[in-house]
C-alpha cells in the first residue's frame, strides 16, 4: 500500500471512533457543546502556537552565519536583539496561557449554570464493574434502584449524585458532559441535559480493575411522556412468572446463591451487592454493557461469568441445563 493510501486508512480508522452514541466532538448537550468549544479552540490556538515555533526553528537552523574566533562573543547590537526576542516570546507565553485560564473559568462558569434548574435527581454508585443507579425522591414509595441504565427527560436537567464503593470510578458521557470522578468517601455532582432523544454511552474514564474496560453505561434520553412512563414501570413489583418454566426459575432463583446478592422487588429476595433485577428484561444490556441483552447472552452469563468477564464478583452457580434454562426465562420476564 502506498503512503498516501496508508495514512488516509489510519486517519478513517482513528476517526471511525468519532459517532454520535460515544465521542466528545458530537455534543448532544450544552455541557458537551460548551466543552466542544473549548477543545476546538484550545487546539487551534496550540496548532498556531507550534506552527509558529516550528517556522522559528526553520528559520534559525537555515541561517547561514561567518565564523568567528569566539562563539561566544556576541556583537552588543546582536544580543540585545536577541534578549528583546525571548522577552517577547516569554510576554506571548504568558498572555496565550492567562487568556486559556480566563477561557477555562467563564466555560466552568457556564457548566455549573446549567444544573440550577434540575428537578430529577439521580444517585449513580460505581461498584466493581457496574453502576447502581438510584432515582431518589422524598416520598419513599417513588424511589427505585436499577443498574448499568440511567433513563432521563429530553430537553431537561437532571442531577447526579456521585459515590463509588470501593475504587476510583470516573463517569463519562462524552456525548453529554466532560468527565467527573467517584471518589470513596466523597460526594461528587454533575449535571446532564440533553437536547434530544436518543441513547448515549458513557464509561468509567479512571482505571478502576481488571474489568474497567467493561464497566460502560447506557443513558438514554426520551421525551417526558415516554420517561415518566418507563419510570412508573420501574417502581411496579417484579412481573408475576406466566409459565410453568417461569415460575420454575423463580423458585430456583429464590433457592440458590442468586438471592445472596441480587434483589428483584416482590420477591424474598432483597440483596443489594450486585445489580438490582427487578426489570432485568427491560434493559439493553448486560454485566454493564459487556453483552447485549438476548436470550443465549444471560444463558452464558449466568453459566459462566467468569468467561465472559474475567474477575467480576458474580460467582459461578452450579445449574443443570433445564435449571439454567428456567431462570434465564424467568429473568427474561421481568420487563
Amino acid at each position: 500500500m502506498k503512503r498516501p493510501a496508508l495514512v488516509l486508512a489510519m486517519l478513517a480508522l482513528a476517526l471511525a471512533g468519532c459517532n454520535d452514541l460515544q465521542s466528545a466532538l458530537s455534543p448532544h448537550g450544552p455541557a458537551a457543546d460548551e466543552l466542544t468549544r473549548l477543545i476546538w479552540l484550545f487546539t487551534a490556538i496550540c496548532a498556531v502556537v507550534w506552527a509558529l515555533v516550528m517556522i522559528v526553528l526553520m528559520v534559525a537552523l537555515s541561517r547561514t552565519r561567518p565564523e568567528r574566533a569566539d562563539p561566544l562573543a556576541l556583537p552588543a547590537g546582536q544580543e540585545r536583539a536577541a534578549m528583546r526576542a525571548v522577552i517577547a516570546a516569554a510576554g506571548v507565553t504568558a498572555v496565550v496561557m492567562v487568556s486559556l485560564t480566563v477561557l477555562s473559568f467563564f466555560a466552568n462558569r457556564t457548566l455549573a449554570s446549567i444544573g440550577a434548574n434540575a428537578m430529577l435527581t439521580i444517585r449513580v454508585i460505581g461498584h466493581q464493574w457496574w453502576w447502581e443507579v438510584r432515582y431518589e425522591n422524598a416520598q419513599p414509595s417513588q424511589t427505585m434502584t436499577t443498574a448499568n441504565e440511567i433513563h432521563i427527560p429530553a430537553g431537561e436537567p437532571v442531577k447526579l449524585v456521585l459515590q463509588s464503593d470501593d475504587v476510583i470510578h470516573s463517569f463519562w458521557v462524552p456525548a453529554l458532559h466532560g468527565k467527573l470522578d467517584l471518589v470513596p468517601g466523597m460526594i461528587n455532582t454533575l449535571t446532564l441535559k440533553a437536547d434530544k432523544p436518543g441513547v448515549y454511552r458513557g464509561q468509567c474514564a479512571e482505571f478502576c480493575g481488571m474489568q474497567h474496560a467493561h464497566m460502560a453505561l447506557l443513558v438514554v434520553a426520551e421525551p417526558r411522556p415516554a420517561f415518566e412512563g418507563w419510570y412508573a414501570a420501574q417502581l411496579k413489583d417484579a412481573a408475576e412468572p406466566i409459565s410453568a418454566e417461569q415460575r420454575s426459575g423463580r423458585t430456583l432463583f429464590l433457592s440458590k446463591s442468586c438471592v445472596m446478592c441480587h434483589r428483584i422487588q416482590g420477591t424474598p429476595a432483597g440483596a443489594t451487592s450486585g445489580p438490582d433485577l427487578t426489570h432485568l428484561g427491560s434493559r439493553t444490556t448486560l454485566a454493564a454493557g459487556t453483552l447485549p441483552l438476548s436470550h443465549g447472552n444471560l444463558a452464558a452469563w449466568i453459566a459462566d461469568p467468569q468467561g465472559v468477564k474475567p474477575g467480576a464478583k458474580m460467582p459461578v452457580t452450579d445449574l443443570s441445563g433445564d435449571e439454567l434454562n428456567a431462570i434465564v426465562a424467568y429473568l427474561e420476564s421481568l420487563k
